[in-house]
């Protein structure tokens, strides 16, 4: 007995002088060495939760494959039961009782549901973007989720894209603080209440051709570097567990399968660690992009670096054969192999498979008073004031209100596209979220007005997609006017329906439905104030509102809480502060749009007021956004000094000149005048949130790093020239509204 008790102590000893990275090596490498080729190929095997319905289907083809050590992870597929069952499968029923990782789509939380991600970005809050996560993760862990398929970091320039919702908008910059944001708060330290991000789409995916969902790409690798990597490469410095690929091919090769982009760029040249799983269905699309059948695409895929194939069977189908065949080696399967156990390792899942797995949780820790509090005040600040004449906004709580519109009485949209854990019977419409807000102090007339199109039939997949009944147009157009004959205030609740954002949801035409408009223009005629509420998973085109409503508001899809969060800012109890991070176009035709974009040698000034021969514009429209990148007014004013520029601090003075205590977001541009290769007009490199009360001034300083100054050259090469650079800092990326400065960088 003395004999065993030293050997043990001695085996302790030795674990303690190991460090975590090292002891986590240890233990993979002892299990793999038990493994078999068929359990190694197992645990690359990602397989849906649809097909395990029940927890009463015990002879699920799922448990089957977790009893046989086959199934790496399971996605789409919640709950303690369910999730114990398989759990189960592996931990007791397998040779080596590998667990199973549980992922799903928590991409703007779990049950409490937070603005789409698009929305979040136009915070500017990285704080509470990060609380975001973190909160989303506690929930989503309290229901047996270890891994979220989010954030999403594609670069998206093109608003016809519907996967433009669940992104960061147009800037690399904003688009990494986001990206870095949003994989602490969801890893955290890898507790009991953390998971494991996954960064999406690698790579490019947002720059899709004609703004269609799936399409090609094409691109030059000094733009991917200095314009779309930024994001993907920040979290992966953030320590991100796994990245997901993307649909598209990046030169010429279907991304699953490139090994330049995986091994070299991502692994190799950023030094991440993680593993990589591919998109649904990926590896099985590599044939319809013209590069084999599914063993040979399996083959490529994982020689290329990919180490999970999601729901497309080829690894598990064909490896093996594979490998008898000379066309993957053992020393493939086994690279793949470790690094899926090591994040296993990592989620504490070897320690204990039932980690994620306490039922008490669930009613402690989901949709919480405390998480919809936190929820509430992120909607408000997410929405982004785009015009206020006559200072119309914010209301009083007075007279007779008419509530009018396809969202005012709506609540299967509120919580946007991505949402499917939200609890909808629980979120409240606008329509009644004013009225309990307005009790005894004003009169709401509520009526539905239009449809959202003037389409019955409008389907996806031989499914309408349109939440809301279509009703007789001309019915609800009656029904619209009495109510607002009745009215002193008109508030029009109109825009997208939530799922015409979001995968496969792309648009040809962003401008405001024909339907929508019909109601507008007989609102118009009344002589009433209007305040628009423009609900939208994208940035839309809004030039015949800007001309016609005189308040408009963005409200985008602000989630479990967002009709609360909207009369909270409508009266003035929160005041607007969310500033755009896509350009709004003037029409659809000016799209891909964004501000940061390379000069032309024939340019047209900003907010040129005609078409000039033989210059780069438009016979129809000019070239400029109908509201900018950075844009968003408040309820106050705010006066910037001009920059004073003392070596590389920059510094402007911010005073609020208003009647309301606000927050403002300071932004810093960089233009470099002169460089080996052809450099953007602006670029985001600095930001900073900031609150003032009325009357209140405070100095805001940037200091100008070498990173803000460096590019990726022709040779792909990071360096700094030496020249001169303009800095910018002003309220948004408009020139007119941007204080500039000279920074001479000589050595």
């Amino acid at each position: 007995m003395h004999r065993l008790t030293l050997t043990i102590m001695a085996c302790l000893l030795s674990c303690l002088a190991l460090t975590a990275q090292e002891e986590r090596e240890r233990f993979v490498s002892d299990l793999m060495a038990k493994m078999t080729v068929e359990e190694k190929i197992g645990q690359l095997n990602l397989m849906p939760g649809s097909s395990f319905s029940t927890g009463e289907q015990k002879d699920s083809p799922l448990l089957q494959l977790a009893a046989e050590g086959k199934l790496g992870a399971v996605l789409n597929m919640s709950g303690e039961k369910d999730l114990r069952l398989l759990q189960d499968a592996a931990n007791r029923k397998s040779r080596l009782g590998i667990p199973v990782m549980a992922g799903l789509d928590v991409i703007h939380g779990y049950e409490t549901v937070f603005p789409i991600p698009l929305a979040m970005s136009c915070s500017w809050d990285m704080e509470a973007i990060e609380q975001s996560a973190r909160i989303a993760a506690k929930e989503a862990t309290a229901d047996g989720i270890c891994w979220t398929f989010s954030p999403m970091v594609d670069i998206a320039l093109d608003a016809r894209w519907g996967r433009i919702a669940e992104g960061s908008g147009e800037d690399p910059f904003l688009g990494g603080c986001i990206a870095e944001a949003m994989v602490r708060g969801y890893q955290g330290n890898f507790s009991e209440q953390n998971m494991m991000a996954c960064v999406k789409h690698y790579a490019l995916y947002g720059a899709a051709e004609a703004g269609r969902d799936y399409n090609t790409v094409d691109m030059s690798r000094i733009r991917m570097f200095n314009q779309y990597f930024p994001p993907y490469k920040a979290a992966a410095k953030a320590g991100a567990g796994s990245f997901m690929t993307s649909f598209n091919i990046v030169d010429y090769l279907p991304a699953t399968a490139n090994r330049w982009l995986l091994d070299y760029v991502l692994r190799k040249g950023w030094g991440w660690k993680g593993f990589i799983v591919t998109d649904y269905g990926a590896i099985d699309e590599i044939a319809a992009h013209g590069l084999g059948n599914l063993s040979k695409a399996s083959a490529m895929a994982l020689k290329a670096g990919t180490d999970m194939d999601m729901c497309s069977g080829g690894f598990i189908k064909t490896l093996t054969q594979s490998l008898d065949e000379g066309k993957i080696t053992l020393q493939d399967i086994d690279t793949a192999c470790k690094r899926v156990l090591e994040a296993k390792y990592r989620l504490g899942l070897f320690h204990n498979p039932y980690r994620f797995l306490d039922s008490k949780r669930r009613s402690t820790d989901i949709f919480t008073p405390e998480h919809r509090r936190f929820a509430r005040q992120m909607a408000a600040k997410t929405f982004v004031l785009l015009k206020n004449d006559g200072n119309i906004l914010p209301l009083k709580p007075q007279g007779r209100i008419a509530l009018i519109g396809p969202m005012a009485h709506n609540r299967a949209n509120m919580a946007g596209t991505w949402a499917p854990m939200a609890r909808r019977s629980e979120i409240v419409s606008l329509k009644e979220a004013m009225e309990q807000r307005l009790e005894d102090k004003a009169h709401i007339d509520y009526a539905q007005g239009c449809n959202f199109t003037g389409d019955p039939v409008l389907q996806a997949d031989g499914g309408a997609w349109i939440a809301a009944p279509w009703k007789n147009p001309d019915t609800l157009l009656v029904e619209a006017i009495s109510a607002a004959e009745k009215a002193d205030m008109i508030i029009c609740a109109m825009g997208e329906e939530s799922e015409m954002s979001g995968e496969s949801h792309c648009r040809a035409s962003l401008e405001i439905f024909d339907a929508q408009q019909r109601l507008l223009e007989q609102l118009l005629k009344l002589g009433k104030p209007i305040v628009l509420l423009n609900f939208a998973g994208r940035p839309t085109v809004m030039t015949w509102e800007q001309n016609h409503i005189p308040a408009i508001m963005n409200v985008w899809f602000g989630g479990s809480e967002a009709s609360d969060a909207i009369c909270d800012v409508l009266f003035g109890e929160a005041v607007p502060s969310g500033k755009l991070t896509v350009s709004m176009p003037q029409a659809t035709g000016q799209e891909p749009l964004y501000y940061n974009q390379l000069p032309t040698g024939r340019p047209v000034g900003e907010n040129a007021q005609r078409f000039r021969l033989y210059k780069s514009n438009y016979l129809d429209v000019r070239n400029d956004p109908l509201y900018p990148f950075g844009y968003g007014l408040s309820y106050t004013t705010f006066d910037y000094s001009d920059i004073t520029l003392e070596g590389r601090t920059a510094t402007v003075r911010v005073s609020n000149t208003g009647n309301y205590d606000a927050d403002e977001i300071v932004q810093l541009y960089i233009h470099d005048v002169e460089a080996s290769i052809s450099r953007p007009v602006k670029e985001l490199k600095g930001f900073k949130r900031i609150h003032l009360a009325k009357g209140e001034s405070t100095q805001v300083s940037f200091t100008i790093t070498d990173d803000m100054l460096s590019f990726y050259n022709q040779e792909l090469e990071y360096v700094l020239e030496p020249g001169d650079f303009e800095i910018m800092i002003g309220p948004d990326s408009s020139m007119k509204n941007l204080k500039k400065a000279t920074l001479s960088i000589t050595d």
